[in-house]
């Protein structure tokens, strides 16, 4: 869907959405808005000043490259990446990341339905360290990184953690809530224009509540995950520099 961050639901765009369900994490002490340097974008950078957060312009085609620029400018140690498509981003497991990371001092956190902890896709993406995301930059062999979980996962090279303390509440891959087709802006639309009529700010907790009392509106998109995961498959590589290719023995496509 072209442009599907500017969509328009209830007044706001979507990512306006998103940064507003971001800002409820109670652990995150920066929240910056990574972005390109082209004047299409432009756009991303006004929303970013309106909302009162950081914006970071960089890379056109490295997502790797844009997160280290601003882990740099804003000194960040450790983050939680939350794609510009997934809405309903869940603040507190971005904050059971942060935990996480405080107790057990891992290099990559992963948690949704597609790799490995069943919340819905769209629920919680990842964490990263920054030094760790500063050795992937040195050893990638491209700039084509938008499947970049690979370099983390893949390698070896990496202390990789599912997401833990997890509600059983939460485990529900049946649902999924990504931005990817016009059935998954139906079901967001379905959802924030109802589910704000019964609370102000919702949590994930509130959406699953709904969702249980409207099944069909599980249904809208629901059918458009097995599609998404095989898409996402096609563009899963792993790419090394020289120097790296003949030390790593992993399936280089991934």
């Amino acid at each position: 869907m072209p442009n599907k961050c500017l969509l328009k639901i209830k007044g706001l765009t979507v990512i306006q959405h998103l940064i507003r369900r971001v800002k409820k994490s109670k652990l995150a002490d920066v929240i910056v808005l990574c972005t390109t340097k082209l004047k299409e974008d432009d756009v991303l950078y006004k929303i970013a000043k309106k909302e009162e957060i950081k914006c970071f312009r960089g890379s056109v085609a490295d997502k790797l490259e844009r997160w280290m620029g601003a882990a740099e400018k804003f000194d960040v140690e450790f983050f939680v990446t939350a794609d510009g498509d997934d809405i309903f981003c869940e603040p507190t497991l971005i904050d059971l990341a942060f935990k996480q990371y405080m107790k057990r001092n891992p290099d990559f956190i992963y948690g949704d339905g597609v790799r490995g902890v069943d919340v819905p896709c769209g629920a919680f993406t990842y964490a990263i360290k920054t030094k760790a995301l500063k050795k992937v930059c040195e050893i990638k062999g491209t700039k084509d990184t938008e499947m970049m979980w690979v370099y983390f996962k893949n390698t070896g090279l990496f202390d990789c953690q599912k997401l833990t303390g997890v509600q059983a509440y939460y485990k529900r891959p049946e649902i999924r809530m990504t931005l990817d087709y016009i059935e998954d802006f139906e079901f967001f639309k379905n959802v924030i224009e109802n589910l704000s009529k019964e609370k102000k700010d919702f949590y994930l907790k509130d959406i699953i509540n709904y969702l249980d009392r409207h099944p069909e509106v599980i249904k809208i998109n629901q059918g458009l995950q097995n599609k998404f995961r095989d898409n996402q498959k096609k563009e899963i590589k792993l790419v090394l520099i020289k120097e790296y290719n003949g030390l790593i023995s992993k399936n280089k496509k991934g």
